[in-house]
Parts: structure tokens; sequence; C-alpha cells
């Protein structure tokens, strides 16, 4: 007699485990969460004229004191709740 196992249901995924900020994707590589290119999220996030100089999703950059460059980081629920007004 052959027993079946029933297959494995799907893992519900709790608010514990979103990120609340994403770093920029590598340059040439997509956002793991949304498959947006890290030019398309600079221009959600950067006030310039792709946007009317104002961002729809909120970030934040780390910066050292008196450095030029710094990490930008994108707020995850600000970031999805733009996505979904576009649906």
């Amino acid at each position: 007699m052959k027993t079946t196992i029933p297959a494995p249901i799907a893992p519900v995924i709790l608010d514990t485990t979103k990120p609340e900020w994403l770093r920029l994707p590598a340059p040439g590589a997509r956002c793991r969460y949304t498959g947006l290119s890290r030019s398309t999220l600079n221009e959600l996030t950067i006030a310039g004229p792709a946007n009317d100089g104002v961002p729809p999703v909120k970030s934040v950059v780390l910066r050292k004191r008196g450095a030029l460059r710094g990490i930008r980081l994108i707020n995850f629920d600000s970031l999805m709740g733009y996505l979904a007004t576009l649906s």
C-alpha cells in the first residue's frame, strides 16, 4: 500500500519577514522584491524632472559627515504603497 503525503501548504509571509528598508540594487541588477531597476527606484525616490520634484516614495541617505556619497535606503512600505496605487 502506497502512502501519499499531502503537498506542503505555502508558508504565510508574516509582517516580521518583510524588510523595513531596502538598499538600492547594484548597477545592472534588479530589486529582489519588486523587480524594478536601480534607475527606476532612483526616479521614484529622488526629486527631479521624472517626478516633478516630488518623489512619491520615501527614502533616506546615510552618509558620513563631509562625505559626498552615501547609501540610499528606500522605505519598503512606502514603495509597496505607491506600487499598489498604480493598479
